[in-house]
């Protein structure tokens, strides 16, 4: 099969009618260069205002030295707006004060009273759309196909082929039932070829589970 879709190490995939790649709009995986950002193929971003820093614009708290990671899947689209506010935003609160004295004390700041302990990954599964404006919180678990509504606000584990909305982020709906969610976390498709993927097109987005299971057993 013969197709024009770009190699996912494109940073501008999108062509416009002048023949220019479209600024605003980015696979991320060629975009990105930070040490704690890990990002699947074919999962794009899109900004009005494009950054420079594609990195420091969707996770500004993503420090080169932060213990944590941000891990995004493959197939996964991001919205003009969103943010991930990564671990190292964090302020300790389990105390009297939240102020952090060791960031402003000079020195090493591992052990210090003041820091809180290091935060669990965010981790984003495949083909999760993220809204525009949304916020995912520190160490937020977004499993594979969910849909995060525009302006939602996101912590904490997202099962998977959840519609969640809101702030505090809450279940709007399952996509699907579970028999099918299941199918099709067996299925995978994301992982495969992408002339397979685009060669069935139609039963991907058009929710033929026979057809992609047939798909799944030659593939």
């Amino acid at each position: 099969m013969t197709t024009n879709f770009p190699n996912p190490g494109t940073r501008h995939p999108i062509t416009l009618p002048d023949g220019q790649g479209h600024v605003g709009t980015v696979f991320l995986k060629p975009a990105i260069d930070h040490p704690r950002f890990h990002v699947g193929d074919y999962t794009y971003a899109s900004a009005f205002a494009p950054p420079e820093d594609w990195a420091a614009c969707l996770a500004p708290y993503l420090f080169a030295f932060s213990p944590e990671k941000l891990v995004i899947g493959r197939f996964c689209q991001i919205a003009d707006g969103a943010m991930f506010i990564t671990s190292s935003a964090n302020h300790r609160y389990d105390g009297f004060s939240t102020y952090p004295f060791a960031i402003f004390d000079g020195g090493a700041m591992d052990g210090r009273p003041s820091m809180p302990e290091p935060g669990r990954d965010t981790v984003i599964g495949n083909d999760v759309w993220i809204g525009q404006g949304a916020r995912i919180m520190p160490g937020a678990q977004i499993a594979d196909g969910c849909i995060v509504g525009a302006g939602a606000v996101v912590s904490g584990n997202v099962a998977p082929y959840s519609s969640v909305a809101g702030n505090p982020a809450q279940t709007i709906r399952s996509r699907f039932d579970p028999e099918t969610i299941a199918a099709l976390l067996d299925i995978q498709w994301w992982h495969w070829p992408i002339e397979v993927i685009l060669k069935n097109e139609a039963a991907i987005c058009g929710a033929d589970l026979a057809a992609l299971q047939h798909i799944a057993n030659a593939v």
